[in-house]
């Protein structure tokens, strides 16, 4: 089991930077000397490429940051790639079956529990060859695939989806969720009270873990977190920060 996975089940708090914008490893260094525990590189709202999504993973590792990387939507062919050049954990956005988890799940795992390529070395090796008989274990353990679920079809599947072998975490999308039922932004209506219920119940029921992202207000996480929800947080995304940086510092000269 992922060590990562085991802090959040230990109910230690995670912080995680999701990064859009930047593409550099200075992104990640900030993310380290701030406090973070994660990364979550962000493919499906960027123009990212897989070369320089891969380079940032490599290092948040390298950093002891935990990687995850956010697909674009079903992008899975794209899976391999990013775990054989250092992502540690996947994120497959709008996920509405238990199909669709699935086949995330195998992707991401070697045979017999998946279909993810053979290869001999990957950066948390040290690019070192490695015996399948070795690797394919350490590797399969570490891995963290994350389901995001952002729909109310996908939430009156909780269940199922939470049974998939190989799923390791639920997802809320607390933005396109609110969306979806004519609410956006409204994260204090009692619907998304009642998703976050009936996941949080799926994931108690098949041992898997939940958080709820989207939400940049504690006081409603907290209440959240009564319901169920793992203590890992996404402080922001990069291109936000940067925002509102550069708005404090304009501030000063007005």
């Amino acid at each position: 089991m992922s060590e990562f996975l085991d802090r959040l089940r230990g109910g230690e708090q995670c912080l995680v930077l999701a990064i859009r914008s930047s593409r550099t490893a200075d992104v990640v260094r900030v993310a380290k000397s701030t406090g973070h525990d994660a990364v979550l590189i962000d493919l499906e709202h960027s123009v990212m490429s897989l070369d320089v999504a891969a380079a940032l993973a490599a290092t948040a590792s390298d950093l002891g940051l935990f990687p995850f990387v956010r697909l674009p939507e079903a992008e899975y062919g794209a899976i391999g790639r990013l775990l054989d050049c250092g992502a540690g954990g996947i994120v497959a956005p709008r996920i509405q079956t238990p199909g669709q988890a699935a086949t995330v799940a195998r992707a991401c795992r070697f045979p017999p529990h998946g279909q993810r390529s053979q290869l001999a070395t990957v950066p948390p090796f040290g690019m070192r060859p490695t015996p399948a008989a070795e690797l394919n274990p350490a590797l399969d353990d570490a891995t963290v695939v994350q389901i995001l679920i952002e729909t109310p079809d996908g939430v009156g599947r909780a269940d199922e989806i939470a049974a998939v072998d190989g799923v390791d975490m639920l997802a809320f999308g607390a933005n396109d969720f609110t969306a979806e039922i004519g609410a956006p932004g409204q994260y204090g209506d009692p619907r998304v009270t009642e998703a976050v219920a009936a996941l949080a119940s799926a994931c108690k029921r098949h041992g898997k873990l939940l958080m709820v992202g989207g939400i940049g207000d504690p006081a409603r996480l907290r209440e959240l977190d009564a319901l169920g929800v793992c203590p890992l947080r996404l402080t922001g995304t990069d291109t936000d920060m940067l925002y509102a940086g550069a708005a404090a510092r304009a501030e000063r000269f007005l």
